[in-house]
């Protein structure tokens, strides 16, 4: 249940609770692991209080994949791909680096790839879709770009996390924009890529 503001101050506190547990134990373990019992435990409610607001686990898990995806989408609405995709991955980067754990860990964990590609899926619907250059190339290509796109920011970024994010995150922005705008013959020769990006 999102938050208007306008709720009776125990319902707000009953809901920041539950978010709140639900935060730190995406941090601490697999989403499958997880129970409405624990969590409750945790929140100190009962399980009645928490199906008021939330039928099942899945209903608070899409309302977080709904917040974070939204406001990266919020983020990028004016670029048009694939003209700028460049800025989409410098925003991804700025985006991600002030998100926190549980974004690092929907984000990199292996045990959320499926939550991890439903907010990828979203992104993806309201960007690229948007663009007439990509709706009329044919489908296979259209499967193929967004596949080597979101596959190669993505695993990107999970390598930077994995590095413990040593590399400054301009550094890694400009080699990320050369890979993926230009692939390995950017990284080779910069020049191509700063005919690209325009840096």
């Amino acid at each position: 249940m999102r938050l208007t503001g306008t709720e009776d101050l125990r319902v707000q506190k009953t809901i920041e609770a539950i978010r709140s547990v639900f935060e730190q134990m995406i941090c601490e373990m697999d989403y499958h692991e997880m129970t409405v019992k624990e969590l409750c435990e945790r929140a100190k409610i009962n399980k009645k209080t928490f199906y008021r607001y939330y039928p099942t686990m899945d209903d608070l898990l899409l309302e977080l994949q709904t917040e974070i995806s939204s406001e990266y989408i919020e983020q990028i609405s004016h670029y048009r791909l694939p003209e700028e995709l460049d800025k989409v991955n410098e925003a991804f980067f700025r985006y991600s680096v002030g998100r926190g754990e549980v974004y690092e860990k929907i984000t990199c964990a292996a045990s959320y790839v499926s939550i991890r590609n439903t907010m990828i899926n979203r992104v993806n619907e309201a960007t690229w879709h948007k663009s007439a250059w990509f709706n009329n190339i044919p489908e296979w290509q259209r499967h193929m770009i967004i596949v080597y796109v979101q596959f190669t920011i993505v695993e990107l970024y999970k390598q930077w996390v994995a590095d413990s994010k040593k590399t400054p995150v301009e550094e890694v922005i400009q080699l990320s924009n050369r890979l993926i705008c230009t692939g390995i013959d950017g990284f080779r020769n910069p020049s191509i890529a700063v005919a690209v990006s325009g840096k």
